[in-house]
């Protein structure tokens, strides 16, 4: 997800100041409840599909699909992924992003010890991003000793509309800990395009969440966790020149879990059908499921679910009962296999 961001986003918002941070009140009930497809001992992760499409579940080695039966939801055996060759410099854990328009793939290069956090799973991270043109030349960013990306994918998002690539990645500083960057190509360079103030201090980390026109105003924001394994906040950036500027900041939101490699803990889509993209992510202790408008530049919980064990994976949609609209599938700390019906 990044781009080269040359448009100024200079739009007045009936938003929070940045250094204000408060809860809105939740509904007092909701129309969604979790319903349970299975158990499975050994979960892994919840997943889309590259090549089919469709979600899948690993678990001890083996893969499942959510399906509908008269009795309800079950789990049935399914095909693994396909197997892609990865690039020599592909950092542990990491994944290669596919792009439509200027890029065609992205990944995260050049691992290195020199930030040893360990937040998303081992002690390398990546020290420059590699791209592969849509002309298939390779072109790549690389960082200077005082910081790497602490990351496991780019982000490839057309942000300003324009029919470019942009790169969304988090970048970890030595002194300063993390911060938001957006890259983009410019002629045949990948070029720093706009940043995020740093969180302030080292080992502290930040998890996008997803790039929309959450407030409706025809430009795109930012929205990402910050610190999720320590007090998470929900903080919504808009796009100023060379800049991410902070506009709003929720506390109390989670979409990681310290120690692992599964960054997909929240979705983005249109939750109440009003056209505008929504956030759905869980509380700080992962024990509570909430979907989240910023339409307006107001924050407003439109539901909010208390569940039995915290969320574990990621978050996935997909029209599991093929009525039109969009479920949610994720698994949990026990080994249950829950579908979000809407």
């Amino acid at each position: 997800m990044g781009r080269a961001v040359a448009v100024l986003l200079a739009v007045v918002i009936a938003a929070p100041a940045a250094s204000e941070t408060r809860q809105p009140e939740a509904p007092q009930s909701g129309a969604w409840q979790p319903k349970t497809a299975g158990i499975l001992t050994a979960l892994h992760r919840v997943f889309r599909d590259d090549e089919t499409g469709s979600v899948k579940i690993e678990a001890g080695g083996r893969f499942f699909r959510v399906t509908t039966t008269q009795d309800g939801l079950g789990l049935n055996p399914t095909s693994g992924p396909a197997e892609a060759p990865q690039p020599s410099d592909l950092i542990p854990n990491g994944k290669i992003a596919v792009g439509n328009n200027d890029i065609a793939m992205a990944w995260l290069a050049d691992g290195t010890d020199r930030y040893p956090h360990g937040l998303l799973g081992d002690k390398i991270e990546a020290s420059s991003v590699r791209v592969l043109t849509a002309s298939r030349a390779p072109v790549d960013f690389v960082l200077r000793e005082d910081s790497v990306f602490e990351d496991i994918a780019p982000r490839l998002v057309d942000v300003d509309r324009d029919g470019r690539d942009e790169i969304l990645v988090v970048r970890s500083h030595h002194e300063a800990g993390a911060s938001l960057l957006l890259l983009g190509l410019r002629g045949d360079r990948l070029t720093r395009l706009a940043e995020s103030q740093a969180i302030g201090t080292p080992n502290r980390w930040i998890n996008p969440v997803g790039v929309a026109d959450f407030d409706g105003d025809g430009q795109a924001e930012i929205a990402a966790v910050e610190t999720p394994d320590i007090g998470g906040q929900l903080v919504i950036y808009k796009i100023e020149g060379r800049r991410l500027r902070e506009v709003a900041r929720f506390v109390g939101y989670s979409n990681h879990v310290a120690g692992s490699a599964e960054l997909g803990m929240s979705a983005v889509f249109d939750v109440n059908g009003d056209g505008i993209p929504d956030i759905l992510l869980p509380s700080q202790d992962r024990r509570e499921l909430r979907a989240v408008t910023f339409a307006k530049g107001n924050l407003a919980i439109l539901q909010s679910v208390k569940l039995h064990r915290a969320v574990a994976t990621a978050l996935v949609t997909d029209d599991v009962d093929r009525n039109g609209v969009l479920d949610i599938v994720f698994g949990d700390q026990g080994g249950y296999i829950n579908v979000m019906l809407r």
